[in-house]
């Protein structure tokens, strides 16, 4: 979505809150990729390490979630309209929290906004017919928090964790 030039725009920051607890793909797989004997494991720290360099990688590099993960949006007030979530696929929102204008700390009703999920990279929008509250005039008072990434390992795309695998191998030999 389009930002107008001319309305004060808010600093956002976008923050990791909880990091996958799987990976793309598992240690036996990286094993195979690399040519590493499964009976082997005095390695097996090295491949569960490259795996998640992997993963980082692709993330950064596509700019997306691959794995379930929490991310916090945090501006310091809401926008004219909509706010840009990031990181893709977006699953769902977990809470809108804001400082109000008298300085106390409020949770937006899920009534109130509303989640578009179908443009990338995700965008969170008052509900119709409403506005965004008023907030007080300081650094971080609106916390958007929520879970991206496509799910579980199996939900992760075959093209993606066919890159992860080859970036392993490249890791590993290099």
């Amino acid at each position: 979505r389009p930002q107008a030039t001319t309305e004060h725009t808010h600093a956002m920051t976008l923050k990791l809150i909880t990091a996958p607890t799987t990976e793309p793909v598992t240690v036996a797989e990286a094993k195979v990729q690399c040519r590493i004997d499964s009976d082997i494991t005095a390695d097996d720290g090295l491949p569960g390490t490259l795996i998640t360099a992997a993963r980082q990688q692709a993330e950064h590099m596509i700019g997306r979630s691959l794995i379930t993960q929490t991310w916090e949006r945090v501006l310091d007030g809401f926008p004219e309209a909509e706010i840009e979530l990031g990181w893709p696929p977006i699953i769902a929102i977990t809470s809108v929290t804001y400082i109000d204008a008298a300085g106390d700390s409020q949770t937006l009703a899920s009534t109130a906004y509303s989640l578009d999920t179908d443009l990338a990279p995700g965008w969170l929008l008052p509900a119709y017919g409403t506005v965004w509250p008023a907030t007080l005039d300081t650094t971080g008072a609106v916390r958007v928090r929520f879970t991206a990434g496509y799910g579980a390992a199996s939900d992760v795309p075959g093209a993606i964790k066919a890159w992860i695998l080859l970036k392993i191998a490249e890791l590993y030999v290099g």
